[in-house]
């Protein structure tokens, strides 16, 4: 509810002085005849009409506070917005190979991978988003979705060990790609992030890439660890999982060749900050479109209150003129 007018409410203020007045008027008396003694009717009994003589007063007073509310036009605001949102389709594709398991990234590069990948998908907004995942082989984990709450639950299912180690960049990518296949979104997009060399699979990760060329899909890639060695993850001969110091091999080369024939971007992460400003900088390059549209509707409420003041005054004239109508 709000005002149109509302500095006119300050006329209410006039009520005081009205009601001021009519008590100094009533206490002064009306009397205009002199006769020479009140003992003849002072024991008179007070009819109805000596106690509705001040309903005319009253209801004048009340129509003047409708006028005046009536005046400053009261509106009751609706405010409806339309959002018009032209979404991104894109899909992760995570490297969840045993190298994934080193702890140069707390508390693994997986697992970090993972923690940021989920910030990144809440901040995505109007996109439908779908996670894949590689090592020796690859498979979808989930398909293209906006159901965040179900993908993040998807996204934190993603472990490794799952499927045969290994490292097929190129499948990895031609899974992710094969979901954007019947996609209809203007723009699409591919997130592969891994950590190793390609040494498993039956596509080549560069005829991947060209097929993402072919069907319009920028593909953005992330290569993940420390420069020289990390702690990587060896069973030992307990069958029991230790850390031992091993180069970082990242195909630096194959990862940068695929971003540039797709139109994407090659990055390289150091560190889980790292990785997220990566993220945040892909976030930033590929925005999608929302149009929202804010429309302000005002209904005007000043009718029923100027129906009642109406009404009052016209009560006041009959009580006045036929009710309470006094004889010259």
């Amino acid at each position: 509810m709000r005002f149109a007018n509302p500095y006119l409410l300050w006329l209410l203020v006039l009520i005081v002085p009205m009601i001021a007045y009519y008590i100094y008027r009533t206490l002064q008396g009306g009397a205009t005849i002199r006769i020479s003694t009140l003992e003849g009717v002072k024991g008179a009994p007070r009819t109805l009409r000596y106690w509705l003589r001040h309903i005319p007063f009253v209801l004048r007073t009340g129509a003047f506070a409708l006028l005046v509310v009536a005046l400053a036009r009261p509106q009751v605001v609706e405010q409806r917005s339309h959002t018009n949102a032209e979404g991104i389709d894109i899909m992760l594709s995570i490297d969840i190979s045993g190298s994934m398991l080193a702890r140069d990234f707390q508390p693994d590069r997986l697992e970090a991978a993972k923690e940021v990948a989920a910030a990144f998908i809440s901040d995505r907004v109007g996109d439908r988003i779908g996670v894949a995942v590689f090592a020796g082989e690859s498979f979808t984990q989930s398909p293209l979705t906006t159901d965040k709450s179900t993908l993040q639950t998807m996204l934190a299912r993603v472990r490794s060990g799952i499927i045969e180690d290994g490292t097929a960049i190129g499948n990895g990518l031609a899974t992710a790609l094969n979901r954007l296949r019947e996609s209809e979104a203007k723009s699409k997009v591919v997130i592969l992030l891994t950590d190793g060399v390609n040494n498993r699979g039956e596509i080549a990760p560069l005829m991947a890439a060209d097929i993402a060329a072919d069907m319009g899909i920028k593909v953005y890639t992330i290569g993940v660890g420390k420069q020289g060695k990390a702690p990587y993850p060896v069973i030992d001969h307990f069958s029991e999982i230790s850390y031992q110091l091993m180069d970082v091999e990242i195909d630096e080369q194959t990862l940068t060749e695929i971003a540039s024939r797709t139109g994407g971007k090659y990055f390289r992460a150091t560190d889980k900050d790292k990785l997220k400003a990566i993220y945040d900088e892909i976030n930033t390059l590929e925005k999608s479109k929302v149009e929202v549209t804010d429309l302000t509707l005002y209904h005007e409420k000043f009718l029923p209150l100027l129906l009642a003041a109406i009404a009052l005054l016209m009560l006041e004239f009959v009580f006045t003129h036929i009710i309470l109508k006094r004889i010259p």
